[in-house]
């Protein structure tokens, strides 16, 4: 991926009706340590997010995942629930400790047993499967043998991959490595605001390398294991980085935490190499020897999609008197940054409405992201695996959920991917992020995505009025008129 021009795109203006092309993808998505529970149940082990979870300081009012929304006992619940929305595909991660709960050796086959019925359960309800191998719960004891940061743990995962597709490749056709590596490890390593709560930025840019060895390793094994029309990919939450100005502080600032944020995956994966620019500015910190040789072109497998996070742009300048070094970058509060390398440039709140996180609501950055995208990679088709927002929601005294602020979030959002199809990108489907309220990382409960509401006390699920709204989006296959601010 080259370097962004952080200048924003014009945008056709959208036509009068918004069809989306035929047999484009409507789904949802989760991962498993946010909604399964059951976290000593059938074998499975503690990982990265089981003991960060229990470290006092680290998780919002001291929640775990232990029970979370219980999805591992009332899952048939929730492919009902997933029926009953017309959602035509589900994108779900396995959780490692679960299927291998050292993390080496054989599987336990009554963690492989939960999502071979999963699987089967979706499957007779007309549900694509979508397997994510890996949202960021590393099993512990590979933790403890250095985790990501060591060599080792890329071959682990391979050997994971394998057991995975030898199980589940009869019945899923659709796989994705890596969930969001950028936050395995910048946030897990550099900050220390995800598990396993590092803060070490050298231990961070040679995690995110192994990450990269671990995704080609595992297309190899997943390859090896499955028929030649399976579709293989990795998700990315590619940044929209924009300078603050048009100054040439502000844009170096900017080119400096695309490399970070982006060009650091996109390089070898896309391209077969690390940028120039990244080991440059990365220099006084590691001369990058931890990569060998053979490893960019071990990485470097041909993908048959791309999949795409996106909730707000990163705005960004170059330090001034008045306001040195790290700052509001959305990713959470830590006083070591996650950005290794580029500790004094100062990312800027956007202006206009934000979210219960506290992110700007911006669609025009989802429609410039993929048209860059387009550009740098233009045969690639592409995928939005997760796209959503947190409100404030609650039950009001009918039983009901109205959430209309996360209504004008997808409207917005869904128009900018419309628009996006209509220049040329080659978009396939959509995922919803997320059908559940959920465990919300280092915010545990106290931040709602779903589109279906959690008691969290009794476990009972309320389709919000959003749900409704985007079942309907998926039926028609199209988006009604009105009801976004346009990008």
């Amino acid at each position: 991926m080259t370097t962004a021009s952080h200048t924003v795109a014009t945008a056709p203006q959208p036509a009068a009706v918004r069809t989306f092309p035929p047999g484009f993808l409507w789904g949802t998505a989760t991962a498993a340590y946010q909604i399964e529970g059951a976290a000593a149940v059938d074998g499975r082990t503690p990982s990265i997010w089981d003991t960060f979870a229990r470290t006092p300081g680290k998780v919002r009012n001291g929640d775990t995942g232990d029970i979370a929304t219980d999805h591992y006992h009332r899952w048939r619940e929730d492919v009902a629930l997933m029926a009953d929305l017309g959602v035509g595909a589900y994108r779900f991660s396995l959780s490692w400790s679960r299927v291998q709960p050292t993390g080496r050796g054989p599987a336990v086959q009554k963690g492989l047993d939960f999502y071979r019925r999963l699987t089967d359960g979706l499957l007779e309800k007309g549900i694509q499967p979508v397997v994510t191998l890996y949202h960021w719960d590393l099993p512990q004891e590979l933790e403890d043998a250095g985790g990501w940061p060591e060599r080792a743990t890329a071959d682990r995962f391979a050997e994971y991959a394998a057991l995975a597709v030898e199980a589940l490749g009869d019945r899923v056709r659709t796989w994705t490595t890596l969930n969001e590596p950028w936050c395995s490890a910048f946030l897990g390593h550099a900050s220390g605001v995800h598990a396993p709560g590092r803060t070490e930025p050298v231990a961070a840019l040679r995690a995110a390398h192994h990450l990269n060895l671990a995704h080609g390793k595992a297309v190899q094994a997943l390859r090896a294991g499955l028929p030649d029309e399976a579709d293989i990919s990795i998700t990315l939450n590619l940044h929209h980085v924009r300078a603050r100005t048009g100054n040439p502080q502000d844009t170096d600032a900017a080119r400096r935490i695309d490399a970070l944020a982006n060009r650091v995956f996109t390089g070898p994966l896309l391209t077969g190499a690390y940028p120039a620019d990244l080991l440059a500015d990365t220099a006084r910190l590691t001369d990058w020897s931890f990569v060998r040789d053979g490893d960019t072109a071990t990485i470097h497998q041909p993908l048959d999609f791309l999949g795409v996070n996106y909730y707000t742009p990163t705005l960004v300048s170059a330090a001034g008197d008045e306001e040195p070094g790290h700052s509001f970058d959305g990713h959470g509060e830590s006083g070591h940054s996650p950005w290794p390398g580029a500790d004094e440039v100062v990312f800027h709140r956007p202006p206009g409405r934000t979210t219960a996180m506290g992110w700007a609501v911006d669609p025009s950055g989802l429609y410039d992201l993929l048209l860059r995208v387009k550009a740098d990679v233009p045969d690639l088709p592409l995928m939005i695996t997760e796209n959503g927002v947190a409100c404030d929601d609650y039950v009001d005294p009918s039983g009901a959920v109205h959430d209309p602020d996360r209504i004008a979030y997808l409207h917005g959002h869904l128009a900018a991917v419309h628009r996006a199809i209509e220049a040329g990108v080659d978009v396939r489907g959509y995922f919803l992020w997320s059908l559940l309220d959920n465990f919300e990382w280092g915010y545990g409960y106290s931040k709602r995505f779903g589109a279906v509401y959690v008691d969290y006390p009794t476990g009972r699920r309320i389709p919000k009025a959003s749900a409704r709204w985007y079942a309907e989006v998926a039926r028609a296959n199209a988006l009604p008129e009105g009801g976004e601010e346009e990008a």
